[in-house]
């Protein structure tokens, strides 16, 4: 991977992460680069379901994997959220 893929992994990330936030209703006690982390995470994860299934490389924008990310990112969140959360108690 060069250095090129890294920042964008990085920067990617960080959309993700924060639109994964979005998308989980409460309250979240997670530090940026936590979600910079789960972000990254959740778009690597997204990317290779959507390439199992078959909607990674479409002509234009790809709304389906981009969904796919924002939503195992959401996952991410959901579940850092609750452990910390059951740490704290």
């Amino acid at each position: 991977m060069e250095i090129t893929g890294i920042i964008t992994a990085i920067v990617f990330g960080a959309i993700i992460g924060g639109l994964g936030r979005a998308v989980v209703p409460g309250r979240h006690r997670l530090s940026l680069l936590a979600t910079l982390l789960v972000g990254i995470v959740g778009a690597v994860i997204g990317t290779g379901v959507a390439d199992l299934v078959g909607v990674a490389d479409t002509d234009g924008i790809d709304w389906t994997e981009i969904a796919m990310q924002v939503v195992f990112a959401g996952g991410g969140v959901s579940l850092l959220t609750r452990a910390r959360t059951r740490q704290n108690h």
